[in-house]
């Protein structure tokens, strides 16, 4: 799914809402979490994840298309995490064109 339709899916679950107004609330909430990541805080988002920034080391690399050694510098990335109620509706729910266990199964198993 992208943004678009992301604002689309909501739109139509608040016909009362304009899509611009949904639009912005969306970008906004996007923003906020990239502003959050970008000064090196942490965003939770209670049921769904984590996001985080965590620093990759400088090294050294290797150019593919000649071999030569090329120094990688240190950089910032962002990790998700998912949180746990989001793993337990990805490993219940069947996806459309994916075999899943069944959740009797899968409740049998132990938790990770």
């Amino acid at each position: 799914m992208i943004k678009s339709e992301l604002v689309t899916k909501i739109a139509a679950q608040h016909p009362h809402l304009y899509q611009r107004d949904i639009e912005n609330v969306v970008n906004s909430i996007l923003d906020t979490i990239a502003s959050a990541l970008a000064r090196g805080d942490r965003v939770e988002l209670r049921g769904f994840g984590a996001f985080s920034v965590k620093t990759r080391d400088a090294r050294a690399g290797r150019n593919p298309r000649t071999g030569e050694a090329v120094s990688v510098s240190e950089k910032a990335i962002p990790v998700f995490k998912t949180g746990k109620e989001m793993r337990k509706r990805l490993n219940l729910v069947p996806l459309e064109g994916a075999e899943r266990a069944d959740p009797a199964a899968a409740a049998s198993l132990p938790a990770a």
